[in-house]
């Protein structure tokens, strides 16, 4: 049963010590109570007391993690509705599927286009993680598991055989696979294998109502990580399911739909580039499992860059360290660039003057994060700011000239930026990062 925010509150230390990020232990009682922070967050929380709250402070979806190592995918564990409210946790996997239908030329290719396949974007190195397997054959089942979890891949096995569900998952049984899945028939077998394998398992109904009823058996068993698959006909039933199930475990505290869920695109529709769009509306609405019959780098490279999109914390945006970069190579002679510390800001004039071959020097200052135009209308890409930066970066040292380039945008702050860097000459720089490499070259040429 549910603990009020008061109750949660008489089990804390009471200390106010703010280690939590909340201002009072009642703040975050409360908190913990609406399902918007977790009890793991406060350090003074003892074993008896985190006992004693129990699913109290465990957050509305549960959180369920497959396989292991760098490609261990970690879903669920969300706390709100919508991101604004304060932000999603885990980004969904996206799996890989193969079916009795791929034949083992395809299927060997998919292991090696999965090796090599990952997306550098701002940063962050962006690859699908997941294959699903599935065979009415319980060797072949077992095979193709063991080779596609030799890749590092978490995998999800496929089967209505609880039996060979088990037979494939007992090799490879630390790199946690899924079992997909229990059913109304056979719940008892594929969990009780869960169970002894130690490894999550997927539920499965025809409807909400009897897909609630297998949740609670699994909640009744003391089972914790499980997925949910409303087993939706088409994009409009998914759509919908996906909602009900979200807001039945954040709204209501529904904990029998309290789990992670999964979704099969590749089941809808043939059309690759349907069950891509498909995908694309489960990254949103809200899969934890999402599973393609795709390994192609057009299909998956968006939906991974929507998922980072999305599950980035609104209230912290991706940012890189203050300091000044070398692009190419630069000396004593080469231009000043300066820009903030948005990461897609950096990564996009990084890249551009990279591609110009230009050597030059990247001023980045730390703006919290925020864009060029952002941070300038937040007060913190101005002249004032900007001058202190430029004298303690270092920048002076590596360089024999006195000349700043800013970006067009905020070409208004040129005049006052002169001002506060007397000896400092201020050009103003083009505003599209697209037009960085013709400027340079004539800025250098000239």
């Amino acid at each position: 049963m549910a603990l009020s925010g008061l109750q949660i509150f008489k089990l804390l230390a009471k200390t106010n010590c703010k280690d939590c990020g909340f201002p009072t232990c009642m703040a975050f009682a409360m908190q913990l109570a609406a399902g918007k922070a977790e009890l793991d967050k406060c350090p003074h929380v003892t074993d008896e007391v985190k006992a004693e709250l129990g699913e109290a402070s465990a957050p509305p979806v549960r959180k369920v993690t497959i396989g292991s190592g760098d490609y261990a995918v970690s879903v669920g564990e969300e706390t709100v509705l919508y991101r604004h409210e304060k932000r999603f946790e885990n980004p969904p996997g996206i799996a890989v599927y193969v079916g009795d239908d791929t034949d083992d030329s395809a299927f060997e290719q998919k292991l090696e286009t999965f090796k090599t396949q990952e997306f550098e974007r701002v940063g962050q190195v962006l690859r699908a993680k997941m294959f699903a397997i599935e065979s009415a054959d319980a060797g072949r089942l077992a095979d193709r598991a063991k080779k596609a979890s030799d890749t590092g891949a978490a995998v999800v096995l496929m089967s209505e055989d609880a039996a060979a569900l088990k037979q494939a998952a007992e090799p490879i049984k630390a790199k946690k696979p899924l079992l997909y899945a229990a059913t109304a028939e056979n719940f008892d077998q594929v969990s009780a294998a869960a169970k002894e394998l130690n490894v999550p398992f997927a539920i499965t109904a025809p409807d909400l109502d009897q897909l609630a009823e297998l949740g609670q058996k699994a909640i009744d068993g003391d089972f914790k990580e499980v997925v949910l698959d409303p087993m939706s006909a088409n994009l409009k039933d998914a759509l919908r399911d996906q909602t009900y199930i979200r807001r039945a475990a954040i709204k209501k505290k529904f904990r029998a739909l309290g789990f992670p869920t999964i979704a099969f695109p590749c089941k809808m529709t043939d059309d690759k580039n349907l069950q891509v769009v498909y995908a694309g509306v489960f990254v949103a609405k809200y899969a934890g499992i999402i599973v393609l019959d795709t390994s192609d780098p057009g299909h998956l490279m968006p939906l991974l860059v929507l998922a980072q999109n999305i599950y980035t914390d609104p209230q912290r945006p991706m940012q890189m360290d203050q300091g000044v970069y070398p692009l190419n190579d630069p000396s004593e002679d080469s231009p000043v660039l300066l820009t903030t510390n948005f990461s897609l800001t950096y990564f996009t004039v990084a890249g551009e003057i990279e591609a110009s071959k230009v050597p030059t020097w990247l001023l980045v200052m730390d703006t919290e994060g925020q864009s060029v135009l952002t941070s300038w209308a937040a007060g913190k890409f101005v002249a004032d700011a900007i001058a202190p930066f430029v004298k303690k970066s270092g920048i002076e040292e590596k360089i024999k000239h006195r000349k700043i380039v800013i970006p067009g945008y905020v070409a208004q702050i040129s005049g006052e930026l002169e001002e506060e860097l007397s000896d400092w000459e201020v050009v103003v720089g083009v505003r599209e990062a697209a037009d960085v490499p013709r400027y340079l070259r004539q800025m250098t040429s000239a």
